[in-house]
């Protein structure tokens, strides 16, 4: 009996190793931070600083933008512009959320929202402003001047196109790192690895790009500006991914997850805007490709490229910092190897 226990025991060691019970930990950690990143995030969304416009005559416009400034929590930020024609622009800009036009003539002011640009922040806009009318015995009618497209449901078609294309990304980067047996890169293999990523991202942007057009209909029309973006937004999640693997190995796609999956995931505003998420992912949304990327999408297919300048630059920058990351890893491993090696001796 005991030497069945024996034999137990040895093989539960030879089958749970110390690295085995450390991944394993790491997983659980991953689990973890998942269900508290993103239940964190939207567990409880409430408005703060929505920016609203506010058309009214002068008499009584600096008035209302400072009763919509003071009301309690915060929930929007509000200021007061010349007319209607300016009021539009600003929000077909992606400079506010919602423009609040006062009728002086009659009870029935007029809300203009976008709701492609993100129906969270619209929705929250007009119950703000729903419940000041009701306050004052007045109504409001929505005019919603840019919807999303009849397939884009609730407008989240640019966040799941953006999430198919990162988490791509950096599995298409971990694959190229299982098929290599986890060997830590040198500098010609990353050269192939990081080359290898480019035809990738561009075959990844043209298929979301026809998902997302021909076939469902979901984001028409930029087809071709479409099939760009997949293809900064994949080379930028995979060579990200090569980095981070080359700099620390298998935990490296554990940190690939956190920051793409875990952290950017639910702060990237694709289900709720900043405006509606707690401080931490506010914070953060838009400096992590996810947010930036789904920025880039929505603002491009409905607003002609507006505010899309910043988000571009956050992609640029994480594909170069990734590709700069891994090409100086592999070559300070590859002095350390060399310098490491035994020396031959010398026949004289």
């Amino acid at each position: 009996m005991e030497a069945v226990g024996h034999g137990i025991t040895r093989q539960l060691r030879d089958a749970i190793t110390l690295r085995a019970a450390l991944i394993m930990a790491g997983v659980l950690l991953l689990q973890l931070g998942f269900a508290l990143s993103y239940m964190g995030a939207f567990h409880n969304p409430k408005p703060h600083n929505v920016p609203i416009t506010v058309v009214a005559p002068p008499a009584v416009a600096q008035q209302l933008v400072a009763r919509l400034n003071t009301l309690p929590g915060d929930p929007v930020t509000a200021v007061a512009v010349a007319d209607a024609a300016d009021a539009r622009e600003r929000l077909l800009n992606r400079d506010t959320d919602a423009a609040f036009l006062l009728n002086p003539t009659g009870q029935v002011d007029t809300l203009m929202i976008a709701s492609a640009g993100g129906p969270a922040a619209a929705s929250a806009a007009t119950r703000v402003v729903q419940a000041l009318e009701q306050a004052e015995n007045r109504q409001v009618r929505i005019d919603d001047i840019r919807p999303p497209a009849p397939g884009d449901n609730g407008g989240l078609s640019s966040f799941y196109l953006v999430l198919s294309w990162t988490i791509g990304g950096y599995l298409a980067a971990s694959a190229l790192n299982m098929a290599a047996g986890s060997k830590k890169p040198t500098l010609p293999r990353t050269a192939v690895r990081v080359t290898s990523m480019l035809p990738y991202a561009f075959i990844s942007g043209i298929g979301g790009a026809i998902i997302v057009g021909p076939v469902l209909d979901c984001l028409p029309g930029a087809f071709w500006d479409l099939v760009g973006i997949g293809t900064l937004v994949v080379f930028a999640s995979g060579v990200t991914a090569v980095a981070l693997q080359s700099v620390a190995g298998t935990i490296g796609l554990g940190i690939t997850i956190l920051v793409f999956t875990i952290l950017g995931n639910p702060s990237s505003g694709g289900v709720y805007p900043a405006s509606l998420l707690p401080p931490f992912w506010r914070a953060i949304g838009q400096a992590l490709p996810p947010g930036a990327g789904t920025t880039v999408v929505r603002n491009t297919v409905y607003f002609d490229g507006a505010a899309t300048t910043g988000a571009l630059w956050v992609l640029g920058a994480w594909a170069f910092g990734g590709l700069v990351v891994a090409i100086v890893a592999a070559m300070v491993r590859g002095r350390r190897q060399r310098a490491a090696a035994p020396q031959a001796p010398v026949t004289v």
